[in-house]
């Protein structure tokens, strides 16, 4: 590759998107060294990782890895959150998790009717 071959800056990234083509935002914060209130999720989530990782031993560098690459799958893509409303933070992130929960809310109000229907017909 000669000189003029080599880039002279790095394109400019553009901003990912959501389905209803509105920016996705995130926002980065930083947290006071050695205070660890301050970090509490990413302790958590490293507290987690490190606990499930440390459940079994791995004789060699490739299946640590691919037990990391697994846990981080079902964090990021399986497990419900709490603080997310129950919804995974893929979904949040790609912005599906208004539909899940209409779709849950929708779920419960049938539920709760069938009960109440079932209730009424036992009692009469």
């Amino acid at each position: 590759m000669t000189s003029s071959q080599i880039p002279t800056s790095l394109p400019a990234s553009r901003p990912k998107r959501r389905g209803n083509n509105r920016p996705v935002t995130m926002k980065h914060s930083r947290g006071a060294p050695y205070h660890p209130q301050t970090q509490g999720k990413i302790e958590r989530w490293h507290q987690t990782l490190k606990n499930r990782i440390l459940l079994e031993n791995y004789f060699l560098p490739g299946d640590l890895e691919t037990q990391i690459e697994a846990f981080v799958g079902h964090y990021n893509h399986q497990r419900c959150h709490e603080s997310l409303n129950n919804v995974t933070p893929a979904d949040v992130y790609i912005g599906r998790h208004q539909a899940i929960l209409k779709q849950r809310e929708s779920i419960k109000q049938k539920t709760l009717e069938e009960r109440r229907l079932h209730h009424r017909q036992r009692a009469a």
